[in-house]
């Protein structure tokens, strides 16, 4: 099977200090990957490197594409979407608002507004307050405008950096429910970086474990949540 994202020997760096060493890996269309590890481990550069926001060498695919040399603009046309950590939503404009930027790389009209009610299909909450400003949103809420947001692109590949980061744990269990249900229905591959390691097992099919910017672990997400190593570091048990 050709991978839809094929990362190898990926090396990134802040200035002169170097984040990631070497990474390689790779997710198949369909696939929903979890990518754990520590705070400062190298999981959020990861997805930034992918984007083109830091300064990378190596060789970063998608769909047979080189991404090393684009624009993250150019990226973003190509099919993927990136969920940062904070949201990022626009917080003066209203949820509508919102939705309606997500497809500024799209011209079909018609379309852009049944995918606003599609968005509101998976997230109620949404419809509830479409002319609400995002900034007044709650936390849960603005997490789920900003998947929301990313979803009008109707992006091939969605990377989410830490989508549980401080929400409740019922809310938390309940969006991760909503990403499993789009990875399965609208057929989106899914790179979700996670702190939350046990939820992210759960739901993923396949893992990376990173630490100090290098990749120490890799295999099927049961497998990876069955290791003690893991359980130890990661899970608590």
């Amino acid at each position: 099977m050709t991978a839809l994202l094929n990362v190898k020997d990926l090396r990134a760096y802040y200035g002169q200090v170097q984040a990631l060493h070497s990474l390689s890996f790779s997710l198949n269309e369909g696939s929903l990957t979890t990518l754990l590890g520590a705070n400062g481990a190298g999981k959020t550069t990861t997805l930034r490197a992918i984007c083109n926001m830091v300064r990378t060498t190596g060789t970063i695919e998608f769909d047979g594409r080189p991404l090393t040399s684009r624009s993250t603009e150019n990226i973003v046309s190509l099919g993927i979407a990136h969920v940062p950590q904070g949201r990022g939503t626009f917080t003066t404009l209203t949820v509508e608002e919102n939705l309606q930027l997500g497809a500024y790389t799209r011209n079909d009209k018609a379309t852009i507004a049944s995918d606003i009610e599609r968005m509101y299909a998976y997230f109620p909450k949404l419809k509830e307050r479409h002319t609400q400003q995002a900034g007044t949103l709650s936390g849960g809420e603005q997490q789920m405008l900003a998947v929301a947001r990313a979803l009008m692109l109707r992006p091939r590949l969605m990377l989410l950096d830490e989508p549980s980061f401080g929400l409740a744990p019922l809310i938390v269990r309940d969006l991760f429910k909503i990403l499993g249900q789009i990875n399965r229905e609208e057929k989106v591959s899914l790179l979700v970086v996670e702190q939350n390691a046990q939820l992210a097992l759960e739901l993923a099919d396949q893992a990376y474990v990173i630490e100090t910017g290098r990749i120490v672990m890799a295999g099927g997400a049961k497998e990876i949540s069955n290791d003690e190593n893991v359980r130890k570091s990661y899970l608590g048990y």
